[in-house]
């Protein structure tokens, strides 16, 4: 042992509590935490013990998210690999490249196992549980008490900005509500204690938060999580024995290298993504005016507290017109973030405390976004942020934030500390607005705030309300009662910590369960009907255009405005996804103002209308219904009068300019069978043609079709100068062979694949190859195992200290 060794500046601080909270922690204390945050999960998740899904009708989830999953899942077990093409929605896309959801997330393996329904519910109830296990993980490290760390975790779990995401299907967002506090624990755990061990676990963390995948809470998390780790570094310069300057450096330099592995380990689905991006219509990123859309309004700060103000789910008479989600903080956490702010013996808590104060403050600033001139700051300099939209999504770093600080104040009444005046102070605010919304002075500041055209939702709302503000007061005052009690030792440690932790949970738990809705399993949500099954017997890839056009029994709909025909394997010409390629718009025509054209439907290979009215207007036949769908609408399959296929071959090949080409294949006097129009960038010989050929008489079947291949065989030889024109969008990695050898392919008729045909071509198969996901996938596997080694070196180097200094 060097006598280094024994030098105060090398010594480590403690790692979690004090020796006397120690003694004061119950024994098995992680099994007690475990089991409260198990009981507070199950409150609210038990429906699905029964095989009900979480699943919000009002949500993506229903309208699109379980298509795309269920989709990835069933591919995955008859191919055994991840799909790379979704032909099913907006004339094909690529899967992976622009993006499907957790695709590479741990609860991918959910849905394999369990199946699609169930492995959605419980990855949302897993990550509700993880948030509060790894929230009271981060606090005991804090060197908070168990009590403190059990109520703050508590606080953040449940959390209307955590647990109240299931209600909008938002898991990725959950995902990385989980993750934070795990973070920001390997962190201190790093960067404060100096554990070598937590670098590798901090970087496998970042990988999973990029594979969440939502890169908008990655960047809130890596945000907050780098503001720490600064933090850890100058507060640990502060205690008596203080790593050294170099120490600490190396430290942060550590973080740094988990943070770029991290990142790493996500270019399985992010190194495609790169260069999907030219072709998304994000592309150019968003204006300032839809990045702030989805900002959170200023009032709504009230629902912190009271989240009726601004009304509940059917009851929202806000601005932002979309509200499945919950801002409640808890009335109970405010409380006891108000009793934080009082004399505390350690400078490093005083230190802690105003890292998240600030956090919070500079967070909820973000997510106020467009309503307060600060977001003109993150939108300018923060990289990425022009792509984003909602910077209420923040809310979630503002939700850690305040339960950090709850936990502070749950330790100042269990340390008994005088807080008698503070308590007074709060009992009166909680009172006073009680009363007030009791009495209707909350619901008259609502009706001011929302103008006439909505007053008369606020109005609506009003017993809500009403019956919100007395709830908020009677919890309020409860934990007041409650503190003071404790603090003036009218009640035992052990009763005044049952009482606190009940009455949180009862608190936000009463609120957040209204979040929690549950539907039918899948078979029932997506079964199919008469209509669906006539679309699956057709023998050849055809496509239906579906759109609600009467009056329906139900608007949300994912037969008819989702993806739901996803789900049974049938395509559809347009869909709800939001990153399809942009050059299919153009077929359409802006607002999809060519879905009246005949040639539209030809290029598109859209022989079938699904709606809910008998009778277009266009000379359709109706083919099958009326029959009623799962999500209750009358409806009615149309076959459109026109013949329709998968792939034609055309006569000739002419290059053009797309606005040209556009121009060209939608004018109803163009025969598409005459000549394939190239875009200019594809490397074909164009012809030069003064009139045009005739048609080619050749008929093209599809002999073998599954999601990124086919086999197409033509009726006879092609002849010179031919070319084939498949109604699936272009996109690069599609490759194709002719009679087995290589073909040049490219973009055909604005945004379709073509092929140039050899003369005598009989047979071409088509397969879209992704190689810029195997590079990805390699990187992953190559940052995978760099964190793995990085997790073993630490722990190797902290036993041989350990032997050491022994």
């Amino acid at each position: 042992m060097t006598p280094a060794a024994h030098s105060p500046r090398s010594a480590e601080p403690p790692a979690t509590t004090s020796a006397a909270d120690a003694a004061q922690a119950p024994r098995h204390g992680w099994l007690i935490a475990i089991a409260l945050y198990v009981l507070s999960t199950m409150t609210l998740g038990f429906p699905a013990l029964t095989g009900k899904l979480l699943l919000n009708p009002r949500s993506d989830q229903y309208i699109a998210g379980y298509s795309f999953r269920d989709f990835a899942a069933r591919h995955f077990r008859e191919f055994g690999e991840i799909p790379q093409w979704n032909p099913y929605l907006f004339g094909g896309m690529p899967f992976v490249d622009a993006m499907h959801g957790d695709t590479f997330y741990p609860t991918a393996l959910l849905r394999l196992l369990i199946g699609t329904g169930p492995g959605m519910t419980w990855g949302l109830i897993i990550h509700v549980f993880l948030a509060g296990v790894f929230a009271f993980l981060f606090l005991r490290t804090m060197r908070l008490s168990f009590v403190a760390s059990l109520v703050g975790g508590l606080a953040y779990q449940i959390g209307g900005n955590v647990a109240g995401l299931v209600s909008p299907g938002h898991d990725g967002k959950l995902f990385l509500c989980a993750l934070l506090p795990l973070a920001l624990y390997l962190v201190a755990r790093g960067i404060r204690d100096g554990k070598r061990w937590a670098f590798g676990p901090l970087a496998i963390v970042i990988g999973l938060g990029v594979l969440s995948p939502h890169p908008q809470l990655l960047q809130y998390m890596l945000l907050l999580t780098g503001a720490f780790a600064l933090f850890m570094a100058w507060d640990t310069s502060r205690l008596p024995d203080a790593p050294s300057g170099r120490d600490r450096a190396m430290r942060l330099a550590a973080a740094l290298v988990s943070v770029i592995v991290g990142m790493a380990m996500g270019a399985i689905q992010f190194w495609s993504v790169r260069g999907y991006t030219a072709f998304s219509p994000r592309s150019g990123g968003l204006s300032r005016e839809a990045a702030v859309s989805y900002s959170m309004p200023i009032e709504e700060i009230f629902n912190f507290a009271i989240p009726q103000f601004t009304g509940m789910l059917d009851r929202y008479w806000g601005s932002n017109g979309i509200h499945f989600h919950s801002e409640y903080i808890g009335i109970t956490t405010l409380v006891l973030v108000g009793l934080a702010f009082g004399a505390w013996k350690s400078r490093t808590e005083t230190r802690t405390m105003r890292f998240f104060v600030a956090a919070l403050v500079i967070s909820l600033l973000w997510a106020l976004g467009g309503n307060t001139p600060f977001y003109n700051l993150p939108y300018a300099l923060v990289p990425g942020t022009k792509f984003f939209r909602a910077p209420s999504t923040m809310l979630f770093i503002v939700s850690f934030c305040f339960a950090v600080l709850a936990a502070f104040g749950a330790e100042r009444i269990m340390r008994g500390a005088d807080g008698r005046k503070s308590i007074i102070v709060l009992a009166a605010v909680v009172a006073t607005i009680g009363i007030l919304g009791i009495l209707g002075g909350l619901t008259s500041a609502g009706s001011a705030i929302a103008g006439p055209e909505r007053v008369a939702r606020v109005l609506a709302n009003d017993p809500d309300l009403r019956a919100g503000s007395l709830r908020a007061m009677a919890f309020g005052l409860l934990l007041c009662g409650t503190a003071w009690m404790t603090m003036t030792r009218r009640l035992s440690r052990d009763l005044a910590s049952a009482l606190l932790v009940a009455i949180v949970l009862v608190d936000i738990w009463s609120v957040v369960r209204h979040y929690w809705i549950f539907s039918p399993s899948a078979d029932v949500l997506f079964a199919s009907d008469d209509t669906l099954d006539y679309l699956k017997a057709q023998p050849a890839p055809v496509r239906a255009y579906t759109d609600i056009l009467g009056q329906p029994q139900n608007f949300r709909d994912p037969n008819l405005t989702g993806d739901g025909l996803m789900a049974h394997a049938l395509p559809v010409v347009w869909g709800y996804h939001g990153n399809h390629i942009q050059r299919y718009e153009r077929l359409l025509g802006e607002g999809n103002s060519q879905l009246g054209n005949p040639n539209a439907w030809k290029l598109l290979n859209m022989k079938y209308i699904l709606t809910n009215v008998p009778d277009l207007g266009i000379g359709a036949t109706v083919v099958a219904g009326p029959d009623t769908n799962a999500a209750g609408n009358t409806v009615y399959l149309h076959e459109l009068p026109v013949q329709t296929s998968y792939a034609w071959v055309a006569s000739a090949i002419v290059k053009a300019e797309e606005d040209a080409v556009a121009a060209t294949v939608l004018d109803p006097r163009f025969d598409m069978r005459t000549v394939a129009l190239f875009d200019t960038s594809v490397a074909v010989e164009g012809q030069t043609l003064t009139t045009l050929p005739a048609p080619s008489n050749i008929q093209v079947s599809v002999t073998n079709y599954r999601a990124g291949a086919a086999t197409l065989a033509l009726s006879a030889p092609a002849p010179v100068g031919a070319a084939l024109v498949v109604s699936e969008n272009y996109y690069p990695g599609w490759v194709a062979t002719v009679d087995g050898k290589p073909a040049t392919v490219g973009t055909a008729d604005v945004s379709l694949i073509g092929v140039v045909l050899p003369e005598g071509a009989r047979t071409v198969e088509l397969r879209f190859e992704n190689r810029p996901y195997e590079v990805g996938k390699r990187i992953t596997l190559i940052a995978l195992g760099i964190a793995l080694v990085m997790w073993a070196l630490g722990l190797f180097a902290g036993r041989r200290r350990t032997v050491a200094v022994a």
